[in-house]
């Protein structure tokens, strides 16, 4: 199972610690701990409801060329016999990859996992940290 420290989980989302603190007093999102430990599916399922909110500043990732490594958290891993299409919320962006299933394997994609994803042009390559 993934976890993340509040820290981990703020760089991810590009949001404050404090702001990942104020989530977890509120109860929108489930740590446990001291210090507090976030399980990384809780995580992705929090990530995917943020992308959407118009009032989220942009996250310095968010901000950066196109031809960056953006990191992320992986919220969902759709796979076949031979492919697999992995989604990833890096800052306030949704980052789709299509790649075999082989290799979503061998990476350990799987909700909650951190992971960084390379874009350059139309291509989305993701990789684990």
């Amino acid at each position: 199972m993934t976890t993340y420290r509040v820290a981990e989980a703020a760089e991810i989302l590009g949001v404050s610690d404090d702001t990942v603190r104020r989530w977890v007093d509120a109860g929108r999102l489930p740590a446990a701990g001291n210090p507090a430990v976030i399980v990384g599916a809780d995580l992705a399922v929090l990530a995917e409801s943020l992308v959407d909110e118009p009032d989220r500043q942009r996250s310095r990732a968010s901000s950066v060329s196109a031809r960056n490594r953006l990191p992320g958290i992986v919220t969902r891993v759709r796979k076949d016999t031979v492919m697999a299409q992995v989604e990833m919320v890096c800052g306030r962006s949704r980052m789709v990859s299509l790649m075999s299933a082989d290799a979503a394997d061998e990476l350990g994609l799987a909700p909650g996992v951190r992971a960084v994803a390379s874009v350059k042009s139309t291509n989305v390559v993701i990789e684990t940290t």
